[in-house]
């Protein structure tokens, strides 16, 4: 492995894990760049988990320093989406790009729909909303949303925020740190199978979660001394970021070849 390429694995993890720990859509990046390197989708889609892993235990470090968790809801609203990524991950051994990009679109179209309609309702708790015990429907949101993550991983951090927003009451910086919290527990049993399917290049994901884990701690860290406006603007950009992407008017894996 060459030092540019080291290098640049770097860079595009920080981007990748800020990205990632305050809105969703950063894993666009490094799919493009690992499967560029010559990683198949799939070894790529299992070598990512590794930068996933140890950029939200960054983030939830930071979240948990920060006093962002005051309940054991996020735990319980984890378990489903936990168990959804098991499944969903033993079904993402053999994905297929084109299925990739299909969910991206979707996740991008409702996540711009929500983001605009109404955007008072991403600042500010909902009080009534959240005193409630979690009900039967929302063990199904997150068991769908955790294997949707298991599965492809890319935009999920968009399910989550409007999951944890709409349907459970968190103010955005609060669900910010949940959404975190509940891709790390996930994480860790996706990328045990990947690992076990022998899915997974460890080296590439090493290298990529260092950056991911120095962006993780900035994002989180601003998260919270920024608040809720700031979240709302880099999920805006992400989200036109990964729109360009997906409708190939920006090619990232282009732009890594000019580098390489």
């Amino acid at each position: 492995m060459s030092g540019i390429t080291i290098v640049v694995l770097i860079v595009a993890g920080i981007f990748v894990g800020f990205i990632n720990t305050l809105s969703g859509g950063g894993s666009v990046i490094s799919l493009s760049l690992l499967i560029l390197l010559g990683l198949p989708a799939n070894i790529a889609n299992g070598t990512n988990r590794i930068s996933i892993f140890f950029q939200t235990f960054s983030s939830v470090g930071s979240f948990t320093r920060q006093k962002m968790f005051d309940s054991l809801k996020p735990v319980w609203l984890g378990i489903p989406a936990t168990a959804g990524a098991i499944l969903g991950a033993y079904m993402a051994i053999d994905v297929n790009v084109k299925v990739i990009e299909v969910a991206m679109c979707i996740a991008m179209v409702m996540m711009v729909f929500f983001l605009f309609y109404k955007p008072d309702k991403w600042l500010k708790e909902n009080a009534q909303l959240l005193k409630y015990h979690i009900t039967w429907w929302q063990v199904v949101i997150f068991f769908i949303i955790g294997f949707y993550g298991g599965f492809i991983q890319v935009g999920v951090g968009y399910f989550l925020l409007m999951a944890l927003v709409l349907g459970v009451g968190y103010d955005l910086v609060k669900a910010n740190a949940v959404k975190n919290l509940i891709v790390f527990f996930y994480a860790i049993f996706a990328l045990l199978v990947f690992i076990i399917n022998g899915q997974v290049n460890y080296l590439y994901g090493l290298i990529l979660s260092i950056g991911s884990v120095i962006g993780a701690l900035i994002a989180s860290y601003l998260a919270v001394k920024k608040g809720a406006g700031f979240i709302r603007a880099v999920i805006i950009v992400s989200v036109i970021l990964t729109i360009l992407q997906v409708s190939g008017l920006v090619n990232f894996t282009e732009f890594f070849k000019k580098i390489i």
